[in-house]
């Protein structure tokens, strides 16, 4: 009958497949699966940023190494503070940053001090000299309502001697280096950064400057790859395009694999005559993922090929950035020391309503911003198609619908991923 349907088999189109296991099921396996680089290196303060430390910061110091002043003003004794009145003190010198006040300071009397230096013997409090009323060169006057202790800095305080400072697999940020120099330490040891293969497959595919003919398309993946790739501070390694033949896939796949800790590969991994991904790995390698209940992104592949990791991402532009997102950058952040993390997400209004079948996990791209009252709210970048690059483009998160979801109303709360933030 022309009403009959044929299906063999669960497609990308389908919002159900047995086969499939939940986003978050892929996410453990693939992370209990990953081994951490072990090789280290040593790098100078200003080479470590963005690196992965490999033992723990300890401090031989404390930070600050002396009890200081937070402020410019004048240094006296707490219990000397006037309680019911205000008094007159006499100013006995000065105490400045690097050229301590060597004397002690008696009752009645005040050490003129700047901000970072010593405190001098004698004193545990500073009153600032917004707060004072100088009467001549060697007098002020100190009103009621101070506080014994106030506006000091404990040596020590910010970092004690002997501490850990920064933990093994801590990722090393700009903050990082300020705090690392302050103890002193010139040089720190990290891992060895990643080393990341990728190619993509197909017989349209065309580089940037060839002309296209007819079903030619240019290839868009490799530059995404590449620029999330960048942002992560690892080795990169860019093998290309690959076409779609056997002998040429193994070939590639061994190069790959023999150069590098984790290889990931765009396209070829559906159930196409062409799409050869799949073939390969199980006679290369081992496959433990195919299929996951995600949109944009069912057909992925994730095994062992060799001594690397395998991701073998769809070949639709949306679905290899969404899956990046989602499975590969936490396993590259594994893989480099940092321990296994979860993407940053949190709850917002949804300015759009959005459409929504059950039966698989969502990514929607989506723009957060604030409204008019300053606060949180998320929108749609419109047409989600997982061809539509311009739709990752155009947004800042991702937009989270679980698996039972069936749409959303504006004005509801939903779950957003921003890019690139994880815990």
């Amino acid at each position: 009958m022309l009403n009959d349907k044929i299906k063999i088999q669960p497609g990308c189109a389908d919002n159900y497949d047995s086969e499939a296991i939940s986003v978050e099921t892929a996410r453990q396996k693939i992370l209990a699966k990953i081994t951490s680089i072990t090789a280290t290196e040593k790098l100078s303060l200003h080479q470590s940023l963005n690196r992965v430390l490999a033992q723990d910061i300890v401090s031989t110091i404390n930070v600050p190494g002396h009890t200081n002043s937070a402020m410019d003003g004048y240094a006296l004794a707490g219990n000397d503070l006037p309680a019911t009145a205000a008094r007159q003190y006499r100013v006995i010198g000065t105490s400045f940053a690097g050229k301590p006040f060597k004397q002690s300071c008696s009752t009645g009397q005040c050490v003129r001090i700047m901000t970072g230096a010593v405190m001098p013997a004698g004193t545990d409090t500073v009153v600032m000299q917004e707060h004072i009323k100088i009467l001549t060169a060697t007098k002020i006057l100190i009103a009621t309502g101070h506080n014994k202790g106030q506006n000091v800095r404990q040596a020590g305080e910010d970092i004690n001697k002997n501490s850990i400072v920064l933990k093994k697999g801590h990722y090393i940020q700009a903050a990082d280096l300020g705090v690392i120099a302050s103890i002193g330490i010139a040089e720190v040891m990290v891992y060895r950064q990643p080393r990341i293969a990728f190619f993509s497959t197909g017989d349209e595919l065309r580089a940037i400057g060839e002309s296209l003919n007819s079903g030619d398309i240019y290839d868009s993946n490799r530059y995404s790859l590449h620029g999330m790739l960048r942002q992560l501070n690892v080795e990169i390694i860019d093998l290309g395009v690959v076409k779609d033949k056997l002998s040429d896939l193994r070939e590639a796949f061994k190069r790959a694999s023999d150069k590098a800790d984790l290889v990931i590969t765009t396209g070829g991994v559906s159930v196409g005559e062409a799409d050869f991904v799949k073939t390969i790995l199980q006679e290369m390698g081992e496959m433990h993922i195919w299929k996951i209940a995600m949109k944009p992104g069912r057909p992925i592949t994730f095994g062992e090929l060799g001594n690397a990791t395998f991701f073998g991402l769809p070949g639709n532009p949306v679905s290899v950035m969404t899956t990046f997102y989602q499975f590969v950058l936490p396993a590259i952040q594994h893989l480099s020391g940092q321990g296994a993390r979860s993407p940053l997400t949190f709850k917002v209004v949804s300015g759009s309503a959005l459409r929504k079948y059950p039966g698989r996990f969502e990514c929607q791209r989506g723009i957060l911003s604030r409204n008019e009252t300053g606060q949180l709210t998320v929108c749609a970048t419109g047409k989600q198609g997982s061809g539509m690059l311009t739709s990752m483009s155009r947004a800042n998160c991702l937009i989270l619908l679980a698996e039972d979801c069936v749409g959303i109303n504006a004005g509801d709360f939903v779950t957003v991923q921003p890019f690139n933030t994880y815990l």
